[in-house]
């Protein structure tokens, strides 16, 4: 049964936040609240966290996932980014977009696109992620909590706690500040900025 977590939206405990990142730490899959949707995370290197993401959502290994940073100096670690890529992604972050960009060798090979070699990043405006992510000290592999045949994301902890008991292992809720719409994604792996998904954040500046 999956642990569950009612944390502050503005001030989440720390010891809740502590348990939460001992279950990741301890190869868990978590279902938490982010300024666009809940979303599905794990470490890095957990891969039947990965697993137990694509069999939550029918995910096939075409789908990207993404990487969760804190701030965007941990971004700089994880994707290649020129001049022009830079500046759009510092200029949209934090806030609710997800960047395709070229992986860096720091990026696991079974979170690479198969065929491009990249991965997805966002900074999330969110104080719960925030909180994680500062205790985690290492990005969450992340995907939208959009379970198969649904059309809307998740957006109730209790909900969640409930579809999903034996399939995460914690569900963090913290109450209705969470997003009810999925990051607008922008890839920005060709230099170029192509909309693949018109979501909660303004695409004007990619246009």
């Amino acid at each position: 049964m999956a642990k569950y977590f009612d944390v502050h939206p503005d001030n989440p405990q720390p010891r809740s936040i502590r348990q939460v990142v001992d279950i990741l730490r301890a190869d868990g899959l978590i279902a938490y609240p982010t300024d666009s949707c809940f979303a599905l995370g794990c470490r890095m290197g957990n891969k039947d966290g990965l697993d137990r993401m694509r069999e939550v959502r029918h995910l096939d290994d075409r789908h990207h996932f993404t990487l969760m940073c804190r701030d965007f100096a941990q971004i700089g670690q994880f994707v290649q980014l020129n001049n022009a890529s830079f500046r759009l992604v510092k200029a949209s972050t934090p806030g609710p977009y997800t960047f395709i960009l070229p992986a860096t060798r720091e990026v696991p090979r079974r979170l690479l696109h198969p065929k491009k070699k990249t991965v997805g990043v966002r900074i999330p405006e969110h104080t719960v992620t925030q909180a994680l992510l500062a205790e985690l000290g290492e990005p969450l592999v992340s995907s939208t909590l959009l379970l198969p045949g649904e059309e809307e994301p998740m957006t109730m902890g209790w909900e969640i706690k409930e579809a999903l008991d034996h399939q995460v292992d914690a569900v963090v809720d913290s109450g209705e500040e969470c997003g009810v719409e999925p990051t607008t994604v922008i890839d920005l792996s060709d230099g170029e900025p192509e909309i693949l998904r018109v979501g909660a954040g303004d695409t004007s500046r990619f246009e």
